[in-house]
């Protein structure tokens, strides 16, 4: 009898542990898998994505795309939302790398989480949700030359705060 109450109150007490534990860290997500490393082709081109992204920067023309792919899966096979996700498109970030968009003509900027694939329209580097793309104001103009700079990795929970 007295070996199952040590046995009970052990049970307890590392059941008791794990339950503080969770909850003393359910409030702080961790750092994101970075993926979609493999390369890929498309029209007949093959594109490598970067596996050392870190210091990561490009200028050229930025475009948005939003109702006509809303609620579709998305390269990473998350379901994108044109209207509230601050996530875009690039041919060889990787999934999860959070960037820096700055608008070169505005100077305003912001940091987008890369969950898909494109633009593959000649001489675009990035594709906005168009929520990304109304913060920036390009989405009456459609397109508008941007720098693009890979600054960290998303949360666990696809936030890019503090990246």
């Amino acid at each position: 009898m007295r070996f199952v109450c040590v046995t009970l109150v052990a049970a307890l007490a590392l059941s008791s542990a794990a339950l503080v534990w969770g909850c003393a860290s359910s409030g702080s997500a961790g750092k994101a898998r970075v993926g979609g490393l493999a390369p890929y082709r498309v029209n007949g081109k093959t594109y490598v994505p970067l596996r050392d992204w870190r210091g990561y920067e490009e200028e050229g023309v930025a475009s948005w795309y939003g109702a006509k792919h809303h609620g579709r899966k998305t390269a990473n096979g998350e379901r994108f939302d044109a209207y509230e996700g601050m996530t875009a498109a690039h041919k060889t970030l990787p999934f999860n790398v959070c960037a820096e968009v700055e608008n070169l003509r505005t100077g305003r900027s912001v940091i987008v989480r890369i969950n898909d694939r494109g633009p593959f329209a000649r001489g675009r580097v990035i594709d906005l949700s168009k929520a990304a793309a109304s913060e920036l104001g390009l989405v009456r103009s459609g397109l508008t030359k941007v720098r693009v700079e890979a600054v960290g990795v998303a949360d666990t929970k696809g936030r890019c705060e503090g990246a």
